[in-house]
């Protein structure tokens, strides 16, 4: 047991949207029994692209004891392809280009980075 940065998911505030599932590169989120649950302590690197996304803030990252992070392990996960993700403005999808999870008119959103540079300079 090693001491790291870890996500944590508030099942209370947790709606089960599955829009923090593909922020999650290592597949160590996933939708069980209609609520967001980390399913292995040792596929989360700790990063936390999923606090972004959430609409809920059910999402928030604790440092403690726990696992080391197995990155063999998370490589070998299969992608989730249950959510969609694609960018709000163009509807460019993350295989086209970089994506990036914001918070915009208070909801949780994709945007490129080709769309991120007007919707900040309008």
């Amino acid at each position: 047991m090693i001491k790291r940065m870890i996500v944590v998911i508030d099942e209370d505030k947790c709606t089960g949207c599955g829009k923090c599932v593909s922020p999650c590169a290592e597949g160590a989120i996933r939708i069980i029994d209609g609520k967001a649950k980390v399913v292995s302590e040792e596929l989360c690197d700790g990063m936390g692209f999923c606090i972004g996304i959430c609409p809920e803030g059910a999402i928030s990252i604790e440092e403690r004891q726990t696992v080391t992070f197995d990155a063999e392990k998370a490589a070998a996960q299969a992608p989730p392809n249950d959510v969609y993700i694609q960018c709000f403005k163009c509807g460019s999808e993350d295989e086209d280009r970089y994506l990036l999870p914001i918070r915009h008119n208070r909801d949780s959103m994709w945007v490129c980075t080709q769309c991120l540079p007007s919707l900040i300079h309008g």
